[in-house]
Parts: structure tokens; C-alpha cells; sequence
């Protein structure tokens, strides 16, 4: 008689995206009490082609999965990637071994990924699988306005970090795509030479450096580009990308403060104010992702209808360019543009100044700066990403509009050109006191400093007074509209903080 051959169990599918990581991860401790599990990392081709992507990004999830593979892998599991689109590549695996449920966190992602996920639950109810989505952050859905979400967020914050399971019974006999290459998939970009280090490790040592160490200065070191290299959390790729998680920063942070705040000396208390600031943040970490999760055409549209037409479209190539670029003759905007092209990241002032500049100063519309920043920022989260263009750009209808002065900000933040003088070596040999202008040097000192204007740095593309006033100007007859107030009052209903200080003064 023929030996019966016995089933395989249907698998527990886990789904990964943005959360990279082994602790405080909900759906993958789930799945693995349930049965054998399968840990899968799809690459997408309309993702790896979307005009956000860039081969950063990938290099910095490619790093994470191998990192995660080894550590599933330890604990009896693995991680399987495949290529192709979803959810066909669910179907396939579907017909490879039968899936039992389909678990993942909850995405507050690109309007891509939104359509994708609707593809994917029509799917898994046409074939009777269900599938479990687990919350990833202090996101909520469906949210119908912003009463009470602050007690939430912080109850969720205050829930317990999760350990890594210990043993896996994983799904090993099924083929892998193995970690592929940005030139593999076709994405565009370089990898950033001075990029922050990936993985769940790394990451763990950046939080724990952060909170013993560099978070003493926080609150004076987060708003120049010359102090913020190093008193800034650095967290924000891991954020994004998942190796660490929102609750699991919070509640390390907290701990530290209350063990801050029980020291006698004055010194530990300012340092636990210092981190205060820090939590509060991550606080707005979620309250920007909950505006893309409640309104997901902030992506694409302004928030404010009001203001639409206010600005062209269509991008005017030659003042972005120069943007892009480094090359607008403002040294505080050039210097910050060469400096995210070689490393992912520049500190939030000077996030909210380029978005500035771009939508005052040169009167752009917010879709194509916020895209190139997009692919330039290591840390790309998407709802935080699209609520921040708008919000510097005006178009929120409800926070403060705020033009910041390229040349204010070389005075007040970078007075020595420490940072300037890095990233625009031919800015080298000028003077302090022309660095915020430099077009304002009379010429033997051009000459003398070997930086002849429109020669070797260029001549403003704009005035900075005049582009400033025009700005204030438009800004303001659109507000004093009644509509525009009308609309503002529903706006800040749905979205707006329910806590002060305003959320025009978050991040």
C-alpha cells in the first residue's frame, strides 16, 4: 500500500513593508503562535518606479532585510522576497502552499500603496483568506475629526512593547528572489555616500547613544545645520522604515526622563526638558500621518481648495533646477541642497526653509518641489512628507504662513558658515559678514576671496526682499477671503491639533 502523503498546514502569511524590525511587531508574533509562518518582502515594480523612489531608499531596506533575514533565521524562520505586483504574487504563493491568513500593519502610504491594499482585500475576500491588519503607530482609522485623538495616541504609546519571539516554525521551502539591486529593479539614483548606517541594530545603538548622550543640548541643537548633525535624534530613516517602532522610542524616552527627573542636580532636569521636547515630537510624528490617513489626496491636491490656482502647476525648470541644484545664489538653501544629495538628511528648520523658498521665493507650486525632496530624504514618510509641503507652502488654510528668510537663517544659525563653507567650498575664503549675501562683497574682496559672483557662485535668482513681500502680499488677500475662512474653520475640524501650541509651530 502507497505511503499517505500528509498535507502541508496552510501558512500564516506575514506581509512586510515599512516595519523592519522583530520587536513590537504585532502581526509577526500573532502569526507565530498560530502555525507555520511565512515572513515575505515583495518588491513592486510600480513602487520601484514611483517618482517618489529613489535607490537610497532601497539600499536602506535592502540592509534591513538582511539583517531581518539573518535574525528570523536564528529563531527558526526566514524571510522570502519576491518581484512582481500585488496581489498576484499573494496568488501565486497562494497555489504554492495554501495561505491561511494574511497578516500586516496597517499602511498610511502613497496613494499606490492605497489602491494596492484596496486590490489586496478584494482578493483575500474573493478567496476566503482574511487578512489581519495590526496598527503600526499612534494612527488611527477611520477617524471622522481630531477630538480625543491625543488621549489615544497616548494610551496606544503607553501599551506594552511587544518582545521578539524566540522561535519561529517557518515556511522554508519556498523559492526567493533573494535581496535585489536598485539596478535590478530598474530604480533611479546613487547610493548617498554620507546616508546614516541601516538596521534594527544600528538602530537600537542611535537611540540608545541618543538618550545617554547627544539629547543633552537637544532643545539648542535641533535648529542649526551645524548642531543638529549630531544633536538630533538621527532615528527618522529607522522611523520610516520600520526597524524601530514610534512606541518603543516613546516609551524609551519617557523611562529616561522620569530616571532624569528623579536626580538632584539641575543639570539632569533641563536635560529631561531637553527630551520632553524630543517626545513631543514624536507625538507629531503621528499627528502629520494621521492628516494622510484621514485625507489621502493631500498627496496630490491642496488642502485648502481655496487655494488652488493660486500658484502655477507647471514647474518653471529653470528656477528649480537651480534649486535642485545648490545654485540659487542663497548659500544657507544651496549648502542644504548639497548636503541632502550626499547624505538623506538635513534637520527640520531647514526642511521647512527650502519648502519655503521654493513656494515663496520662487513661487512654485508644492507638488514638485515636495517630489525631489521626496527622493532626497532617507527618511521619506510619506504622511508626514506631503502634510509638511503644505504646510510650509500656505496651502493648509490653517496654519501660519511663515517665509523664511534664506538670509535670516545663515545669521541666525550658521553666523561662522561651519556648515556653508562644507557643503559650498567656494564659498571658502569669504567673510563672515558677507556669507548671508555674498553677492554684496565689493569686488576687490571677490578677487581677494578667489569667489567672483556669477562666476565662481551665482548671483541670487531672485530678490530676496521683493520675492518676500509679493509673497506676503498673495498670501494674505487669499486668507482675508471669506471662503478661504469658511474653509479653514472645517479644515482644522478634520485635521487640525486640539492641543497648543498650534501645529503651525510642530516638528
Amino acid at each position: 500500500m502507497a505511503t499517505q502523503q500528509i498535507p502541508e498546514r496552510p501558512m500564516e502569511l506575514v506581509w512586510l513593508k515599512r516595519d523592519l524590525r522583530l520587536r513590537d511587531h504585532a502581526p509577526l508574533l500573532e502569526a507565530a503562535a498560530r502555525g507555520p509562518v511565512l515572513c515575505l518582502y515583495v518588491y513592486e515594480p510600480e513602487l520601484m518606479a514611483h517618482e517618489t523612489t529613489h535607490a537610497a531608499h532601497l539600499g536602506f531596506i535592502n540592509a534591513s532585510l538582511g539583517e531581518l533575514d539573518a535574525a528570523l533565521r536564528e529563531r527558526g524562520g526566514g524571510l522570502v522576497t519576491r518581484v512582481g505586483n500585488l496581489p498576484e504574487v499573494f496568488d501565486r504563493l497562494h497555489a504554492e502552499r495554501p495561505i491561511a491568513r494574511l497578516w500586516s500593519h496597517e499602511e498610511t502610504g502613497l496613494g499606490i500603496t492605497y489602491a494596492r491594499d484596496k486590490r489586496v482585500k478584494r482578493w483575500a475576500r474573493e478567496r476566503g483568506i482574511e487578512w489581519i491588519e495590526l496598527p503600526n503607530h499612534g494612527v488611527f482609522r477611520p477617524l471622522a475629526d481630531r477630538d480625543g485623538w491625543s488621549a489615544r495616541w497616548r494610551r496606544r504609546m503607553a501599551e506594552p512593547v511587544r518582545q521578539a519571539p524566540e522561535r519561529i516554525h517557518g515556511v522554508l521551502n519556498l523559492p526567493s528572489a533573494g535581496i535585489r539591486s536598485p539596478t535590478d529593479l530598474g530604480v533611479a539614483g546613487e547610493l548617498r555616500p554620507e546616508a546614516v548606517a541601516p538596521g534594527i541594530d544600528v538602530a537600537h545603538g542611535v537611540l540608545a547613544d541618543f538618550l545617554a548622550q547627544r539629547s543633552r543640548s537637544y532643545q539648542g541643537d535641533i535648529s542649526s545645520p551645524v548642531t543638529a548633525w549630531s544633536g538630533s535624534s538621527r532615528l527618522s530613516p529607522h522611523l520610516a522604515w520600520g526597524n524601530l517602532s514610534v512606541r518603543e522610542v516613546y516609551q524609551a524616552t519617557t523611562a529616561r526622563i522620569a530616571r532624569l527627573k528623579a536626580m538632584p542636580d539641575r543639570d539632569a532636569k533641563d536635560w529631561a526638558k531637553s527630551l520632553g521636547s524630543f517626545a513631543k515630537r514624536l507625538h507629531w510624528h503621528c499627528h502629520f500621518i494621521q492628516k494622510l490617513e484621514d485625507q489621502p489626496d493631500i498627496e496630490f491636491r491642496n488642502l485648502s481648495r481655496a487655494c488652488d490656482g493660486l500658484r502655477d502647476e507647471r514647474p518653471d525648470a529653470v528656477l528649480l533646477d537651480a534649486w535642485r541644484l545648490g545654485q540659487t545664489g542663497y548659500p544657507m538653501v544651496d549648502a542644504c541642497m548639497r548636503a541632502l544629495a550626499a547624505g538623506g538628511w538635513i534637520n527640520f528648520r531647514m526642511r521647512a526653509m527650502l519648502m519655503s523658498f521654493a513656494s515663496y521665493h520662487l513661487w512654485q507650486h508644492w507638488r514638485e518641489p515636495a517630489l525631489h525632496l521626496a527622493r532626497l530624504f532617507l527618511d521619506f514618510e510619506p504622511g508626514i512628507h506631503f502634510s509638511q509641503a503644505q504646510m510650509q507652502s500656505g496651502t493648509t488654510g490653517i496654519n501660519a504662513v511663515r517665509i523664511y528668510s534664506p538670509v535670516k537663517q545663515v545669521r541666525d544659525h550658521d553666523p561662522k558658515g561651519v556648515f556653508i563653507r562644507r557643503w559650498c567650498p567656494e564659498l571658502g575664503l569669504v567673510p563672515n559678514d558677507y556669507l548671508p549675501r555674498p553677492e554684496t562683497m565689493p569686488a576687490h574682496i571677490q578677487h581677494a576671496a578667489g569667489c567672483v559672483i556669477g562666476r565662481d557662485y551665482p548671483a541670487p535668482i531672485v530678490d530676496n526682499g521683493k520675492a518676500w513681500l509679493r509673497a506676503r502680499q498673495r498670501m494674505g488677500a487669499l486668507r482675508a477671503r471669506g471662503d478661504a475662512r469658511s474653509e479653514a474653520r472645517e479644515i482644522h475640524r478634520r485635521h487640525g491639533s486640539r492641543k497648543r501650541p498650534d501645529a503651525s509651530r510642530t516638528c
